[in-house]
């Protein structure tokens, strides 16, 4: 797998061309490094195109730019999936990254002061690595789904696309955060089937509707706001952003309080309700999957261990867009290219000449 001649050499190489990538090529390339930037998808944007239909941002155009290259758009308004996929390839395009499409990283290996990159394509030598994979990976879904009757058709929130792929009759959304309530919206207002929408799960309240000046507020907030967010939300979702409340319940959608088991092959929520329905769609997050890291930097939940995106214990290492890395908003799209600025500085500071 390593080792071959006809190995690539370069000075940093980036693993995933998405909007955390791509801000961190940004910023090594116009500094002079010569860089990869390696992503298994066959366009740029492709995460986000694949999404469900009717996704938008929660953050407005005017909190939604990548450093050099201002987001398109009134900036008060919620760009769609499509229009955030448009911008990333043509961020790639007019910088001229170099960005390998179709390319799957297959390990990751310390080679002396560097390290051996192999992916389905080739095998590549560099001094650094950058992980700007993000940190969902894995559809996390809990154990009770194998419980549910056999005739209940089960999506997870990254499966899904649209009404048209659930039959008729209740459909229950299970996590109430982003995704879960945006899903539960989309199925509310689908103006082609008329069905009873659930949304079960905790409520993460709301992020003040102030515009583009809300999330700034919240970057200016950097590790210190990240770390008492983590510790109030404790895993339970970050606050609705662009719904606003009253929103869900004016369409219809019904709340619930989490489900905690199943009885008779159906949804049993905390209150002791049982829900009869016929779809069931889970937004519960993802897990991360490091499995290609031939490399001793992860805890025991599977998570890098980093300070600040430098990663502990293998110098050389480092990852960008992660949630909560240096501030709230370091996986959003408009806060990607502060942690990424970061980032470059350290990698450059250390390759550096003595």
């Amino acid at each position: 797998m390593f080792g071959t001649g006809s190995d690539r050499e370069v000075d940093t190489i980036v693993i995933g061309a998405g909007q955390a990538g791509l801000a961190t090529g940004y910023h090594l390339a116009r500094r002079g490094q010569e860089i990869a930037l390696l992503d298994a998808s066959k366009a740029v944007g492709a995460s986000w195109r694949d999404r469900w239909d009717s996704l938008r941002l929660f953050t407005p155009v005017g909190f939604d730019s990548l450093p050099g290259l201002p987001f398109p758009g009134p900036r008060r308004e919620h760009p769609t999936k499509d229009q955030v996929a448009d911008y990333l390839a043509g961020y790639a395009q007019r910088f001229a990254l170099p960005v390998m499409l179709d390319t799957r990283v297959q390990a990751v290996r310390r080679e002396g002061r560097g390290f051996g990159v192999a992916t389905t394509r080739r095998c590549w030598r560099a001094n650094s690595v950058i992980i700007a994979t993000g940190a969902h990976h894995t559809p996390s879904i809990p154990r009770l789904a194998d419980q549910l009757d056999l005739g209940v058709v089960q999506l997870h929130s990254s499966t899904f696309r649209g009404p048209t792929q659930l039959p008729a009759g209740q459909v229950l959304v299970i996590g109430a955060g982003n995704s879960g309530a945006e899903i539960a919206l989309d199925l509310a207002t689908d103006p082609t089937t008329k069905r009873e929408v659930h949304l079960a799960g905790r409520d993460v309240g709301y992020i003040p509707n102030l515009g583009p000046l809300t999330f700034q507020i919240l970057q200016q907030f950097g590790r210190a706001g990240a770390v008492l967010a983590q510790q109030g939300l404790r895993g339970h979702g970050d606050p609705l952003g662009r719904i606003r409340p009253g929103q869900l319940e004016a369409t219809g959608v019904q709340r619930h309080p989490r489900v905690t088991g199943v009885r008779d092959g159906m949804p049993l929520l905390a209150n002791g309700r049982v829900l009869s329905v016929a779809a069931v769609i889970w937004c519960t997050g993802s897990r991360p999957d490091y499995r290609w890291l031939q490399l001793d930097v992860l805890n025991t939940a599977g998570h890098l261990r980093h300070r600040g995106g430098v990663v502990q214990g293998s110098p050389g290492l480092y990852t960008v867009g992660l949630p909560y890395q240096r501030s709230i908003t370091s996986h959003l799209l408009g806060g990607v290219g502060t942690d990424a600025h970061h980032v470059a500085k350290k990698l450059l500071t250390r390759a550096a000449p003595r």
